[in-house]
Order: structure tokens, then sequence, then C-alpha cells
């Protein structure tokens, strides 16, 4: 078993659902969110709570320095098809990444005392995977 620095992390992003991916120029950080609905099935006299597993939730996070040359971000938060995301944890085992379309938010945050930033978050908008 291998450990990874996260300073090699990626996003790779498409501007739209059929397009091609490419490395999100200063992102920074991100989260995937992969839990799942638990639905209470607790009956009559058991003597805890029950649950049953529901569906997955996907969703994230990501959020880096704003670069004046990369329009993808903002692209896909205009798609009407929703994006192409890939999440790297480390370059240097590229084989290793989750993927999957979905939908994206993104907010700049600029101040006269900070680097111009920009986040966002995503929500799965079909099936997701890891290579």
């Amino acid at each position: 078993m291998a450990r990874y620095p996260a300073r090699h992390g990626a996003v790779y992003i498409a501007p739209d659902g059929t397009g091609a991916a490419a490395a999100l120029g200063g992102a920074a950080a991100w989260t995937l969110d992969m839990t799942t609905d638990k639905i209470d099935v607790t009956a009559f006299n058991d003597s805890n709570k029950w649950f049953v597993q529901g569906l997955e939730n996907i969703s994230g996070t990501f959020s880096g320095f704003w670069d004046d040359t990369d329009d993808a971000l903002y692209d896909a938060t205009q798609s009407t098809d929703g994006t192409k995301i890939y999440l790297y944890p480390s370059v240097d085992v590229p084989t290793k990444y989750w993927y999957g379309p979905a939908w994206v938010d993104m907010s700049v945050d600029a101040s006269v005392s900070d680097a111009v930033k920009v986040s966002g978050s995503f929500a799965a908008n079909g099936v997701w995977g890891q290579y």
C-alpha cells in the first residue's frame, strides 16, 4: 500500500457533457462525497433503529485560484448537458481516479488583501465510477 501527497492531485473538467476534459487551471483542492441515503425501517418492538441503504448521492467541491487563460469551469457551468469531471488523488498514479457526469456551480472570491479564488460544487447527473 502506497501513500501519496495531495499536492499532486488534479481536477479534469470538460466544457460540456461531450467535450474532451482537460486539467482545470489553478485547481488546489477537491472533495468527493459518496454518501448513501439511509432509510429508517424501524418497526414496533425493535430493540434499536434499523436502516436499509438507499441511493448513492455523489457530490463534491473544488477550489483554487482564478486562471485568466482557463474558461473551462465557467463554460461547464453554462452547459445545458452538464460536464464530465475526473478527480485524481495523485497524477503520480494516473490509472486511479473517480469520474462521471455532473452539474457544476462556481463562485469567485476577490479581496484586496488576497489572491482571486474560485470555488465550485458539483452533483452527479449520471453514473459515476472509479478507475
